[in-house]
């Protein structure tokens, strides 16, 4: 085993497969929706898809850097890149302001349980933060 790999702690490798399945839910779901994919959406009340699919370009944006910039951190976390960090970063701080604005848009439809996925999504991406923050300060991430 060479010296490196000798540091990389097993968790990282559980976290950073976690961070690609979760993450790469999130840009399968972005995906989907932004090609507008039809067996995909059907499931969803019209109200709700006429309002994601009208939003602001600059609201698809913040969507945009939540999702594939947890997947990115996730990658670079299982590269062992200081990156992931910022990359996390970026995308917590995107979903915590692109769902602020929506809780606070009181034209937006409501979903039942949208509430608790929220802040389960917020919670995720902050430990995922932290994680990669504390890793940061070691030797583990270069």
């Amino acid at each position: 085993m060479s010296g490196s790999d000798s540091r990389t702690p097993w968790h990282l490798w559980v976290v950073g497969g976690l961070g690609v399945l979760w993450n790469g839910f999130g840009c399968f779901d972005f995906t989907m929706t932004a090609t507008k994919n039809a067996a995909y959406l059907e499931p969803y009340p019209k109200e709700m898809l006429d309002y994601w699919l009208n939003m602001p370009v600059w609201m698809w944006l913040l969507w945009a850097i939540g999702v594939f910039g947890g997947l990115a951190g996730s990658l670079a976390l299982l590269a062992r890149r200081k990156l992931a960090y910022p990359l996390f970063f970026a995308s917590f701080l995107a979903a915590a302001v692109s769902m602020a604005l929506g809780y606070a848009d009181k034209d937006a439809p409501r979903m039942e349980g949208a509430e608790v996925m929220s802040v389960v999504i917020l919670a995720i991406a902050l430990l995922l933060v932290l994680y990669a923050r504390w890793l940061s300060r070691g030797d583990t991430l270069r």
